[in-house]
């Protein structure tokens, strides 16, 4: 990511990638909601030999997980959340990306696979059991999710307005993926309180029996994805080991 400064004093970003898929997924998501709120906006793309790059707007210099609380932002990335959930648009060449099988059977699968590093997270067996036991994820009609809309991909500019970030592996999926992830996350960066802020941007409530089994879905699937490509302790992710601990005992 580079930053280029303008004559004029204005700034945008270009954003060089590894692999010219890459590119392509961010370009397709960025033009097919283009005009939504929220959304950087393609100022042009290239490819120089192996290196693909998008030119694009830039949203900001912060984002909200590094900024302290700001319950105006966090009203805004719930609006801007669920503006990307209610937009028609065509993100991906596939017709479903993420829907109610794929959730049921990925979170099976997830908890199947990270049974082998149950000791390596000093997890209770019991824990795992539970979470084989309970309700998988509720998932509703695929729309169009971003997949990781955690608090560091909101961006926030000098003007205070809020952007979301970094739309490679956005897809079409349950509205309740993208919203569980978001709510979790800020709760845990600033509390319950400021992720009902961000709800009420949203502008959505969730039971909390289905909002538990999405927290279970998604803490098992950061361990395992920490799992596999780590070596040793994982002592640092410990507080994941209390979530899944917390919403599959409690549901």
């Amino acid at each position: 990511m580079f930053r280029v400064a303008a004559p004029d004093g204005s700034t945008s970003i270009v954003k060089v990638y590894p692999v010219a898929s890459r590119e392509r997924r961010e370009r397709r998501a960025l033009e097919a909601l283009a005009g939504v709120e929220g959304v950087p906006r393609i100022l042009g793309n290239g490819l120089d030999g192996d290196q693909a790059w998008l030119h694009m707007t830039d949203a900001g210099s912060w984002n909200l997980a590094s900024l302290p609380r700001n319950d105006d932002a966090l009203e805004a990335a719930g609006r801007i959340l669920k503006g990307l959930h209610t937009a028609d648009a065509s993100i991906t060449n596939l017709q479903v990306g993420i829907d109610a099988d794929y959730v049921q059977s990925h979170f099976r699968s997830t908890l199947e696979r990270l049974e082998r590093y149950r000791r390596r997270f000093e997890m209770d067996r019991g824990v795992l059991e539970r979470a084989m036991e309970i309700e998988p994820p509720l998932a509703t009609d695929p729309v169009p999710i971003h997949t990781r809309p955690t608090p560091n991909k909101f961006v926030v500019n000098e003007a205070g307005q809020v952007s979301l970030v970094d739309w490679e592996w956005a897809t079409l999926g349950p509205p309740e993926h993208d919203l569980t992830l978001a709510v979790w996350q800020f709760a845990m960066k600033f509390g319950e309180d400021a992720a009902a802020v961000f709800r009420r941007g949203y502008g959505a409530e969730l039971p909390e029996s289905r909002y538990r089994s999405w927290v279970a879905y998604h803490s098992a699937v950061m361990m395992l994805d920490a799992a596999e490509v780590r070596e040793g302790r994982l002592g640092d992710l410990s507080y994941l080991v209390d979530e899944l601990t917390g919403a599959v005992m409690g549901a």
